[in-house]
């Protein structure tokens, strides 16, 4: 088939299908009386799920985690990545249901992975989570049902495992039950951008590959119900590629500037910041990327490692992929060595030093951790010795450190903040009080540029790549 996008028309109740499961699925889709089922309700699962609830879909979330199960059936506006009040709506209204196993899966009509996909300790492709879920789902798998997995991985986990799981039991044990025919399976990865409030599950385009042409139209058509754009490719390994493309060109491009941002500290009179904003005046063939402490979430810092893995099968090295995630998991650690030194320049003992970390989300304005820089930076200090140690972040209120310390955010006061000898932006929140903390801080270590703005004396503040780090 070719690539180009399809349109919704090309999916009328009449439309040319091989099987009786095909078209009667896509008549469902069409009308909008396809049951969703959506595996995992993270921050991929969820608002998929509040988006299909909110177009009149039935929709039944499945999530080992009973407690989320719990705040999703009670409709809790309090949930991260989706508005609250159409959560509440749809659960009230009956659209969305949560539960804790699999049971109901019969049920839906389409069933979406949204399952975590870490790494091991050794860096290798951690499939466990996807492994469980298929394998549940293959209890209930059933004619006409559509698969769609969205979870990011390495090229073939679609067809290498995610396939062979679903069709061992169930009605898959019946001669010839098999994909595009019987039932459908595709690959559509997710693109989340946690606290983008300009582009969401709606009018992200998105990229659909199936293990059969029925099965890539069937899930374009299911996608097209909740966005706006769907992109066709011709099979699951293309959008499986495409989806590590996506990150890892962003890998690539913040460890070149991590590492330029070591070169101009090395230097000394060169602000990488001030080479970034003169270079980003060509209107083309440059894309600006910042440095900063290290990669966080769940997809940058992992996804060059499922590629490298995989490269591996096809005794191929990913030495550049691989280089650049190594250069930016040492970021933690140059940013460590710049407090060791913020603190060695006062005068202060290691062990009497307070030290204040200002924010411990991976990223701007939210309240996701997951492989945060700031946890290793944490950790990294308290091992060499600091032990007074304090964090601030408006989106977290509490945290257990990578060594078992639990730690409740602490306000930022202007007595707060003259309590602490050295403090180090690792976050650069919105909310934080910047000025105050320029006033009131004795040393700052700022790893985002984030007082740029702020007037004054800026002898105390060490700024990542300003030539004084």
């Amino acid at each position: 088939m070719d690539n180009q996008a399809i349109t919704p028309q090309a999916f009328s109740p009449d439309a040319s299908f091989a099987t009786d499961a095909a078209r009667n699925l896509a008549e469902k889709i069409s009308s909008g009386q396809a049951v969703v089922g959506v595996a995992g309700l993270g921050y991929v699962g969820l608002p998929l799920a509040v988006e299909f609830a909110g177009r009149g879909f039935r929709t039944i979330g499945f999530d080992p985690d009973a407690e989320r199960v719990r705040r999703v059936a009670a409709g809790d506006r309090s949930m991260d990545g989706v508005s609250g009040d159409v959560l509440h709506r749809v659960v009230r209204e009956g659209l969305l249901e949560a539960c804790a196993d699999f049971a109901r899966a019969g049920e839906a009509d389409i069933v979406f992975i949204c399952v975590p996909t870490p790494v091991t300790t050794a860096k290798n492709p951690e499939t466990k989570y996807i492994e469980a879920a298929a394998n549940a789902l293959a209890e209930h798998v059933r004619e006409g049902q559509l698969i769609v997995l969205k979870s990011t991985t390495w090229p073939g986990t679609t067809q290498e495992l995610v396939q062979p799981l679903l069709e061992r039991s169930g009605q898959a044990d019946a001669p010839g039950f098999a994909a595009g025919r019987d039932y459908f399976l595709a690959f559509s990865p997710e693109r989340i951008d946690p606290g983008n409030r300009t582009f969401t599950t709606s009018n992200t385009p998105v990229v659909v590959g199936g293990v059969t042409p029925t099965c890539t139209r069937l899930a374009t058509l299911a996608m097209q119900q909740v966005c706006e754009q769907v992109h066709p490719v011709s099979s699951p390994r293309v959008a499986e590629m495409e989806k590590l493309l996506e990150n890892i060109f962003r890998s690539v491009n913040i460890a070149l500037l991590n590492e330029l941002a070591q070169l101009c500290d090395r230097m000394g009179d060169i602000s990488i910041w001030e080479v970034v904003e003169a270079a980003a005046t060509k209107p083309f063939g440059f894309m600006p990327f910042l440095p900063g402490p290290g990669l966080g979430g769940h997809c940058i810092p992992v996804d060059p490692y499922y590629l490298s893995w995989m490269a591996r099968r096809y005794d191929f090295e990913t030495a550049f992929i691989t280089l650049s995630a190594r250069i930016n998991e040492t970021m933690p650690h140059y940013v460590t060595e710049a407090v060791m030194r913020a603190i060695a320049g006062l005068p202060v003992a290691l062990s009497e030093a307070r030290v204040l970390v200002l924010g411990v989300a991976f990223k701007r304005d939210v309240a996701d951790t997951r492989q945060s820089p700031a946890l290793s930076i944490m950790e990294l200090l308290t091992r060499r010795g600091v032990q007074h140690l304090a964090y601030s972040d408006p989106h977290v209120p509490e945290i257990e450190t990578p060594d078992g310390l639990s730690l409740a955010s602490v306000s930022l006061s202007p007595e707060a903040l003259r309590s602490f000898d050295v403090a180090v932006i690792v976050t650069d929140h919105s909310a934080f009080p910047y000025a105050e903390i320029a006033e009131h801080v004795r040393c700052i270590v700022d790893t985002r540029n984030a007082l740029k703005d702020i007037d004054g004396d800026r002898e105390h503040v060490m700024l990542l790549g300003g030539g004084d780090f």
